[in-house]
């Protein structure tokens, strides 16, 4: 999203789901065939006020999982279907790439930092938008290479709020033109931007690889 020259950069941040586990967006479509729900509806429920809605109150750890199960389901009845919180969060264990992991490695052992700015729920990791099961002991080894991990239900902060990413700047005491960020929202990608860092929107861990190897001029 900006051109920058290569020997700037100190620092790598990482989102988490549909970056480095396969998107929870295919998730969702699974479950809305099953239920027989148009395609992407409950990403329509989740972008419905999207600041305060049942998703982005329970990834600021302002409701409980009860609560957003009643929210959630309220919502999606609004929009013309029924749908619990519960069936949606049960389908967010997203698969790790392994790849992805190798690259962690790859450029630690380069030298950069890396990094994960996460949105999540009190529940557990964010394997996805969400997590709702305690991580398993691979998950937790994908977390330990991260120098820093902010969780959006601990900071009490989400993306794309630029907040968020300015904290990550201060606890890895760089400015943000000395970063890369990843992340597989747009909307999420653009206050990285804004604020300096070479932000990355990914589409496909090959692609996220490749421009981030264009970025650093390091292969991944």
């Amino acid at each position: 999203m900006q051109n920058a020259t290569v020997d700037r950069f100190e620092a790598v941040i990482f989102d988490f789901g549909g970056v480095i586990t396969a998107s929870p967006f295919e998730a969702f479509n699974h479950l809305e065939v099953e239920r027989n729900l148009p395609r992407d509806f409950i990403r329509t429920v989740n972008a419905a006020n999207p600041d305060d809605n049942a998703w982005a109150r329970f990834e600021r750890a302002e409701i409980d999982a009860a609560t957003f199960d009643a929210l959630f389901g309220e919502e999606a009845r609004a929009l013309g279907h029924d749908l619990d919180g519960a069936s949606v969060l049960a389908v967010l264990a997203g698969a790790v790439r392994p790849a992805m992991v190798a690259a962690l490695d790859r450029l630690t052992a380069a030298g950069y930092r890396i990094a994960c700015i996460t949105n999540n729920v009190p529940t557990g990791h964010g394997a996805g938008m969400a997590r709702t099961l305690a991580p398993d002991d691979a998950l937790e080894a994908v977390f330990a290479r991260f120098e820093h991990v902010i969780e959006s239900s601990k900071a009490g902060l989400r993306k794309p709020d630029p907040r968020i990413y300015t904290m990550m700047c201060d606890r890895l005491g760089l400015p943000p033109r000395a970063c890369v960020y990843l992340d597989d929202l747009g909307i999420n990608c653009k206050p990285a931007a804004a604020l300096g860092m070479h932000a990355i929107k990914v589409s496909s861990g090959e692609q996220a690889l490749s421009d981030l190897s264009k970025a650093l001029g390091l292969p991944l």
